[in-house]
């Protein structure tokens, strides 16, 4: 585990905190945001300092080119209050690394480890109060950028804003998952921007995710693009099966994006010394192996949805049902992993950064 070191950022507090009138037990996830934001922008080829203010509306020109032309990408990562009230920010540099390849690919400039680590320890500090405790609790840390030039001309921009802002949250998916397949709709194409955490990826996919919803499924498993047939992801998680008693996960191609929860699991599993596979699996292989009884289990992994069990998966007109009390490998690993952010089970793999107290 890392420890940090206080680096000072010009802060503004809050005159009107909302945590005393936050029910920590009832968090709609995204929909409560905590105290305050940290800001910096990018002008003129560099980057000026960050600034830590009250959380607040942004004023915009009708103009600002990420509107018109999408030149937008996010993170979604999370801090964790464990058994000794300690504050736990799990894997930053990863995820810092993943917003620069999405920088990299939208053409905007990468953002440095004195604002992206250093700025979220700061924020960290002042926004402790704001982490719940508990297994299922969580500070959702969304960075952010985009462009900003007031300009309509299909170019980059030569402006950008960082931000990030926080939310307390519980559990996303509180029961398991029925998931719907589609055929109809694709999510990412060779060459395109599925690895990577691009706002313009979100909304071509509401549509499926509407559908889904509408006729009583949680969640949208994608298939390829090409073949119609390879599974690539769930709407908002990667893809994991336990087929006899291994682990099959599709293989990233350039259209499954690089999930670093994913990547924590596959490092527990082989450390309990479960086989895993990364490989093209088909949809009509999932479905062969439910009706030969070789399907154990099925779920996702994500940052927002941790590791969430599949009951049933629909494609055209079957539906297979899994039962989630019956697994054993999938909470083996959510549970390994839920016990070294809460500080039970020590961090041998340097994914923790505890963060100071001010």
């Amino acid at each position: 585990m890392i420890t940090t070191e206080k680096k000072r950022i010009a802060i503004e507090r809050t005159s009107h905190s909302r945590l005393p009138q936050t029910d920590f037990g009832h968090l709609a996830f995204g929909s409560t945001f905590s105290d305050h934001v940290l800001i910096a922008d990018y002008s003129k080829g560099k980057w000026g300092e960050a600034r830590i203010v009250p959380y607040g509306n942004l004023e915009l020109s009708p103009g600002t080119s990420a509107l018109h032309y999408g030149q937008s990408i996010f993170e979604g990562m999370k801090a964790f209050r464990d058994v000794n009230d300690a504050i736990n920010l799990f894997r930053a540099e990863d995820h810092r690394n993943r917003m620069n390849k999405s920088a990299r690919r939208l053409c905007m400039p990468e953002v440095p480890a004195e604002i992206f680590i250093d700025g979220m320890h700061e924020f960290l500090r002042l926004e402790a109060p704001w982490v719940p405790a508990g297994e299922e609790g969580s500070l959702y840390l969304r960075p952010l950028l985009f462009a900003t030039d007031s300009f309509l001309g299909i170019r980059p921009s030569e402006n950008y804003r960082f931000i990030i802002m926080a939310c307390p949250v519980s559990a996303y998916y509180p029961e398991p998952l029925r998931v719907w397949v589609t055929n109809s709709y694709v999510r990412a194409v060779d060459g395109g921007v599925g690895y990577v955490k691009a706002a313009g990826n979100y909304a071509p996919s509401m549509i499926a995710n509407k559908y889904a919803r509408e006729n009583g499924y949680n969640v949208v498993l994608w298939l390829d693009a090409i073949n119609r047939k390879y599974v690539e992801e769930y709407s908002t998680m990667n893809a994991f099966f336990v087929i006899d008693e291994f682990v099959v996960t599709p293989k990233l191609t350039g259209t499954i994006l690089e999930g670093i929860t994913r990547d924590s699991l596959l490092t527990l599993f082989e450390d309990m010394g479960v086989p895993t596979f990364e490989r093209e699996i088909s949809i009509n292989e999932i479905f062969e192996m439910h009706d030969k009884g070789k399907l154990r289990e099925a779920f996702g992994t994500g940052t927002a949805a941790v590791v969430a069990p599949v009951q049933t998966i629909t494609y055209e007109d079957r539906t297979l049902e899994l039962n989630p009390d019956g697994f054993k490998l999938m909470p083996a690993a959510k549970k390994k992993l839920a016990d070294i952010r809460r500080g039970l089970e020590p961090d041998v793999y340097g994914w923790l950064t505890q963060i100071l107290p001010e």
